[in-house]
């Protein structure tokens, strides 16, 4: 079948993507040699500098220190733009999602207990198995674990649950923080947009493209001073044939068995 124009300019504008995003993972593992030697030195020379005897030395040494402060900051931004520039290459396995679930957040219940978040879980029992990158799919559940955290500043709660849904399955983290108003909903995939004083809004647009990678889908409802629920929702592996390869001889004992049945009954 022919293309039509419309996918011929989607294939295009995937084309040219994927050059925009070659391009900008190659400047920045280049930014990022260069970025690690200054930091390197201003760190020797913090070291040098550790005991200053002079007004000068304290100032160099102060000088110093922020440079490889701001040196580490780049380079993290660097790192999730990496992250996020290369498409995913998730490996899907068959997996249950409660289990992979269950075990990230109860290694988080010690942290929530310091926070004072209370986390409560609701498992639907017997999930039909799901395609999942066990480390890609940790990543986004952290990040989106973090960003509820972060939203509770004075604690609060944080609901876990998973359910059938007809496509599929579903994951449900719900909490009752502060929320988000429309301006930030509408922005909040956008690369570089964060509201934290220290973020680099790259973690949810990365967590977007590691679920579209699945197949799945992202969905989040929030309002401000109420909390913020976000929903994956994945689709079912294709279900398994149960029927048996055709057996080669099965038309001739069909046939002989005809032949035998017009015979029983002249």
């Amino acid at each position: 079948m022919p293309e039509n124009a419309s996918d011929k300019s989607r294939q295009r504008l995937i084309d040219e993507y994927t050059e925009i995003a070659r391009l900008a993972g190659a400047l920045a593992h280049e930014i990022k040699s260069p970025l690690s030697t200054i930091r390197l030195t201003m760190e020797v020379l913090t070291e040098d500098l550790a005991e200053p005897e002079t007004e000068r030395e304290r100032r160099t040494l102060n000088m110093a220190k922020t440079v490889v402060t701001q040196c580490r900051r780049l380079e993290n931004i660097l790192n999730q733009f990496l992250m996020f520039a290369k498409a995913p290459a998730v490996k899907p396995m068959p997996s249950d999602l409660n289990t992979e679930v269950r075990t990230i957040v109860d290694f988080y219940r010690e942290k929530a207990k310091q926070k004072n978040i209370e986390i409560l879980t609701f498992f639907a029992p017997e999930l039909q198995p799901i395609m999942l990158d066990k480390d890609a799919f940790g990543c986004v559940l952290w990040n989106l674990i973090n960003n509820a955290e972060a939203a509770m500043k004075d604690g609060g709660e944080l609901i876990v649950r998973t359910y059938p849904v007809p496509e599929g399955v579903a994951l449900d983290l719900i909490d009752n923080g502060c929320g988000m108003d429309a301006e930030t909903l509408e922005k909040l995939y956008d690369a570089f947009y964060t509201t934290k004083s220290n973020g680099f809004g790259l973690g949810l647009p990365t967590v977007r493209k590691i679920i579209e990678a699945h197949g799945a889908i992202l969905e989040v409802q929030s309002e401000l001073r109420r909390g913020t629920k976000f929903t994956i929702k994945f689709p079912a592996p294709p279900m398994l044939s149960t029927e048996k390869p055709d057996d080669p001889l099965a038309g001739l004992k069909r046939e002989l068995e005809e032949e035998e049945n017009e015979t029983k009954t002249e």
